[in-house]
């Protein structure tokens, strides 16, 4: 008589299971026009301890954060709450943007669609709720806007699609 026990998966097919599960929210990324390939003209890769115009106000031996010395924290011409760029390794690899207010927001939201694409309707992307997601994905840089509706408060991660993986890297090495 058979053995009608089925056995476990293949360890390889876990794994890719995972792997498209984790990638799927990439998929609904709008494709980018005019990858900015960095920010503010600062490319990705630049190393930031050596700038001027940037101050460290965190750093331990793999990701240090700065902040800009004399501008005001700006963008999409509005103030925001900050503006704070990321190195991994000394490599400017991150961009991450606080902004409140809902007209703030609208603000944002139209700046990112006139310079890097018009967003579509398509699954993975909320135009209106408590929580609102919008992803933009160019060959070199990837923009992820989260908006809570609820505080009026927004988060901008401007990554270099190459060198932001390394923050995961540094989080699964620490002891």
């Amino acid at each position: 008589m058979k053995n009608c026990i089925r056995s476990a998966p293949h360890p390889w097919l876990l794994v890719l299971m995972f792997a498209i599960m984790i990638s799927a929210d990439s998929v609904w990324a709008v494709p980018m026009t005019n990858d900015p390939k960095g920010f503010h003209g600062i490319p990705w890769g630049t190393s930031l301890s050596s700038r001027q115009d940037l101050e460290p106000i965190q750093a331990d031996p793999h990701i240090a954060e700065y902040l800009r010395k004399t501008e005001p924290s700006s963008f999409a011409g509005t103030q925001m709450t900050s503006v704070l760029y990321v190195s991994v390794d000394d490599q400017f690899a991150r961009v991450i943007i606080r902004y409140q207010g809902d007209h703030v927001h609208r603000q944002v939201l139209g700046f990112l669609e006139s310079r890097f694409g018009r967003l579509e309707h398509i699954p993975g992307q909320m135009a209106r709720g408590l929580s609102q997601q919008y992803n933009w994905r160019g060959s070199d840089t990837e923009i992820n806007l989260t908006y809570q509706a609820s505080t009026e408060r927004g988060y901008i991660f401007i990554d270099s699609r190459t060198l932001a993986p390394r923050f995961n890297d540094d989080i699964t090495d620490s002891p």
